[in-house]
Protein backbone atom coordinates (compact mmCIF):
# COMPACT_ATOMS: atom_id res chain seq x y z
CA UNK A 1 0.00 0.00 0.00
CA UNK A 2 1.24 3.79 -0.24
CA UNK A 3 1.83 5.90 2.65
CA UNK A 4 -1.33 7.34 2.20
CA UNK A 5 -3.48 3.80 2.00
CA UNK A 6 -0.91 3.03 5.25
CA UNK A 7 -2.40 6.29 7.12
CA UNK A 8 -5.72 5.63 6.47
CA UNK A 9 -6.00 2.18 7.38
CA UNK A 10 -3.82 3.27 10.64
CA UNK A 11 -6.79 6.19 11.24
CA UNK A 12 -9.42 3.17 10.61
CA UNK A 13 -7.84 1.06 13.22
CA UNK A 14 -7.44 3.68 15.91
CA UNK A 15 -11.07 4.61 15.24
CA UNK A 16 -12.30 1.08 15.59
CA UNK A 17 -10.31 1.22 18.83
CA UNK A 18 -11.81 4.05 20.01
CA UNK A 19 -15.78 2.66 19.25
CA UNK A 20 -14.71 -0.22 21.45
CA UNK A 21 -14.10 1.60 23.94
CA UNK A 22 -17.55 3.93 23.51
CA UNK A 23 -19.75 0.69 22.78
CA UNK A 24 -17.97 -2.38 23.95
CA UNK A 25 -19.93 -4.95 25.71
CA UNK A 26 -17.08 -5.64 28.50
CA UNK A 27 -16.55 -4.07 31.54
CA UNK A 28 -14.87 -0.36 31.82
CA UNK A 29 -11.25 -2.23 33.05
CA UNK A 30 -11.62 -5.24 30.45
CA UNK A 31 -12.40 -2.66 27.89
CA UNK A 32 -8.78 -0.22 29.06
CA UNK A 33 -6.91 -3.30 28.83
CA UNK A 34 -8.40 -4.42 25.21
CA UNK A 35 -7.80 -1.18 24.24
CA UNK A 36 -4.20 -0.93 25.78
CA UNK A 37 -3.24 -4.26 23.76
CA UNK A 38 -4.63 -2.76 20.47
CA UNK A 39 -2.59 0.05 20.65
CA UNK A 40 0.51 -2.09 21.43
CA UNK A 41 -0.03 -3.96 18.40
CA UNK A 42 -0.21 -0.96 15.95
CA UNK A 43 3.09 0.43 17.52
CA UNK A 44 4.91 -2.80 17.05
CA UNK A 45 3.51 -3.90 13.61
CA UNK A 46 2.18 -0.78 11.71
CA UNK A 47 3.89 1.53 9.00
CA UNK A 48 2.36 3.75 10.43
CA UNK A 49 3.35 2.93 13.54
CA UNK A 50 5.25 6.44 15.75
CA UNK A 51 7.95 4.31 16.10
CA UNK A 52 10.99 3.76 14.06
CA UNK A 53 11.52 0.66 12.71
CA UNK A 54 14.49 0.54 14.99
CA UNK A 55 12.90 0.75 18.13
CA UNK A 56 9.87 -1.79 16.94
CA UNK A 57 12.52 -4.60 17.12
CA UNK A 58 12.87 -3.26 20.75
CA UNK A 59 9.47 -2.81 21.76
CA UNK A 60 7.80 -4.54 24.50
CA UNK A 61 4.71 -2.69 24.83
CA UNK A 62 3.92 1.15 26.54
CA UNK A 63 3.71 1.61 29.94
CA UNK A 64 0.64 2.70 31.80
CA UNK A 65 -0.60 3.18 35.23
CA UNK A 66 -3.01 0.54 36.32
CA UNK A 67 -7.12 1.35 35.54
CA UNK A 68 -8.88 3.13 37.95
CA UNK A 69 -12.58 4.09 37.46
CA UNK A 70 -12.24 7.21 39.57
CA UNK A 71 -10.40 9.23 36.52
CA UNK A 72 -13.37 9.14 34.58
CA UNK A 73 -15.81 12.07 34.55
CA UNK A 74 -19.27 12.76 32.76
CA UNK A 75 -18.53 16.69 32.09
CA UNK A 76 -20.64 19.52 30.49
CA UNK A 77 -18.80 21.38 27.93
CA UNK A 78 -18.99 25.15 29.13
CA UNK A 79 -18.96 27.45 26.23
CA UNK A 80 -16.48 30.39 26.64
CA UNK A 81 -18.29 33.33 26.85
CA UNK A 82 -16.08 36.29 25.92
CA UNK A 83 -14.85 35.55 22.07
CA UNK A 84 -13.18 32.67 21.32
CA UNK A 85 -9.38 33.26 20.76
CA UNK A 86 -7.21 31.65 18.63
CA UNK A 87 -3.73 30.05 19.31
CA UNK A 88 -1.34 29.76 16.20
CA UNK A 89 0.80 26.67 16.56
CA UNK A 90 3.78 26.15 13.74
CA UNK A 91 4.76 22.59 13.22
CA UNK A 92 7.88 21.65 11.26
CA UNK A 93 5.96 19.41 8.70
CA UNK A 94 2.21 21.19 8.81
CA UNK A 95 2.58 24.54 8.69
CA UNK A 96 0.47 26.63 11.22
CA UNK A 97 -2.41 24.98 13.16
CA UNK A 98 -4.45 27.41 14.38
CA UNK A 99 -6.63 25.66 17.86
CA UNK A 100 -9.51 27.76 18.58
CA UNK A 101 -10.47 27.82 22.17
CA UNK A 102 -14.25 26.90 22.38
CA UNK A 103 -14.92 25.77 26.22
CA UNK A 104 -13.90 24.51 29.17
CA UNK A 105 -14.53 21.29 31.37
CA UNK A 106 -14.65 20.94 35.40
CA UNK A 107 -13.88 18.24 37.31
CA UNK A 108 -12.62 17.19 40.52
CA UNK A 109 -9.47 16.38 41.42
CA UNK A 110 -8.41 15.06 44.92
CA UNK A 111 -10.80 17.60 46.35
CA UNK A 112 -10.50 20.25 44.01
CA UNK A 113 -12.43 21.40 41.07
CA UNK A 114 -9.85 21.79 37.88
CA UNK A 115 -10.83 22.87 34.25
CA UNK A 116 -8.87 22.44 31.48
CA UNK A 117 -9.74 24.58 28.09
CA UNK A 118 -10.77 22.89 25.15
CA UNK A 119 -10.18 23.59 21.42
CA UNK A 120 -11.08 23.28 17.89
CA UNK A 121 -8.40 22.16 15.55
CA UNK A 122 -9.82 24.67 12.42
CA UNK A 123 -9.47 23.87 9.28
CA UNK A 124 -11.12 21.15 6.88
CA UNK A 125 -13.66 19.53 9.27
CA UNK A 126 -11.91 20.35 12.23
CA UNK A 127 -11.79 18.21 15.77
CA UNK A 128 -11.72 18.53 19.10
CA UNK A 129 -8.42 18.94 20.71
CA UNK A 130 -7.39 18.49 24.16
CA UNK A 131 -4.25 18.40 25.72
CA UNK A 132 -2.60 18.49 29.00
CA UNK A 133 -0.05 18.56 31.06
CA UNK A 134 0.23 17.79 35.06
CA UNK A 135 2.60 17.36 38.21
CA UNK A 136 3.50 13.86 36.60
CA UNK A 137 4.68 15.69 33.85
CA UNK A 138 8.72 16.28 35.60
CA UNK A 139 9.11 13.07 35.56
CA UNK A 140 6.44 9.80 35.69
CA UNK A 141 5.45 10.99 32.18
CA UNK A 142 6.33 12.62 29.29
CA UNK A 143 7.17 16.14 29.84
CA UNK A 144 5.14 18.04 27.12
CA UNK A 145 1.92 16.68 28.34
CA UNK A 146 -0.49 14.31 26.73
CA UNK A 147 -3.88 14.35 24.80
CA UNK A 148 -7.16 13.55 26.26
CA UNK A 149 -8.87 13.74 23.07
CA UNK A 150 -8.26 14.52 18.96
CA UNK A 151 -11.17 13.54 17.15
CA UNK A 152 -9.56 14.13 13.90
CA UNK A 153 -7.23 11.12 14.49
CA UNK A 154 -10.14 9.11 16.00
CA UNK A 155 -9.47 9.66 20.28
CA UNK A 156 -12.74 10.52 20.93
CA UNK A 157 -14.52 8.78 23.93
CA UNK A 158 -18.07 9.83 23.04
CA UNK A 159 -20.70 11.52 25.26
CA UNK A 160 -23.27 10.60 28.06
CA UNK A 161 -26.70 12.62 28.63
CA UNK A 162 -25.05 16.03 25.98
CA UNK A 163 -22.00 16.21 28.74
CA UNK A 164 -18.42 15.18 27.19
CA UNK A 165 -16.38 12.12 28.66
CA UNK A 166 -13.11 12.50 30.04
CA UNK A 167 -11.38 9.69 31.00
CA UNK A 168 -7.62 9.52 32.51
CA UNK A 169 -7.22 6.33 31.70
CA UNK A 170 -7.02 6.83 28.03
CA UNK A 171 -4.47 9.84 28.24
CA UNK A 172 -2.12 9.25 25.67
CA UNK A 173 1.49 10.73 24.84
CA UNK A 174 1.61 13.01 21.37
CA UNK A 175 4.20 11.05 18.68
CA UNK A 176 7.16 13.53 19.77
CA UNK A 177 7.50 11.72 22.66
CA UNK A 178 8.75 8.66 21.12
CA UNK A 179 11.45 10.53 18.70
CA UNK A 180 12.75 13.35 17.12
CA UNK A 181 11.23 12.82 13.54
CA UNK A 182 7.42 14.44 15.07
CA UNK A 183 6.71 17.49 15.81
CA UNK A 184 3.52 18.22 17.75
CA UNK A 185 0.95 20.85 18.81
CA UNK A 186 1.75 20.32 23.12
CA UNK A 187 -0.67 21.80 26.04
CA UNK A 188 -0.81 24.96 26.08
CA UNK A 189 -0.19 26.66 29.90
CA UNK A 190 -3.38 27.07 31.01
CA UNK A 191 -4.09 23.82 30.48
CA UNK A 192 -1.37 22.62 33.27
CA UNK A 193 -3.10 21.06 36.18
CA UNK A 194 -1.91 21.80 39.64
CA UNK A 195 -2.12 17.68 40.47
CA UNK A 196 -0.40 14.24 39.50
CA UNK A 197 -2.80 12.60 37.19
CA UNK A 198 -1.88 9.41 37.76
CA UNK A 199 -3.35 7.81 34.87
CA UNK A 200 -3.09 6.64 31.35
CA UNK A 201 -0.12 6.31 29.51
CA UNK A 202 3.51 7.11 30.97
CA UNK A 203 6.60 8.21 29.75
CA UNK A 204 8.11 6.22 26.83
CA UNK A 205 11.37 4.20 27.55
CA UNK A 206 13.50 2.94 24.73
CA UNK A 207 15.11 0.15 27.28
Amino acid sequence: MSDYEDLLDYRRRVGDMYARVRYGRLDPAARCIEFRRARDELFRTHPQSALTEPQKTRFHGLRYYAYDAGWRFAVPLEPVVEPSTTLDVPLRDDGLTRLRRIGLVRFPVRGATVALSVFWVTGYGGGLFLPFRDMTSRDATYEGGRYLLDTIKGADLGQEDGKIIIDFNYAFNPSCAYNVRWDCPLAPPENTLPAAIEAGEQRYSDQ
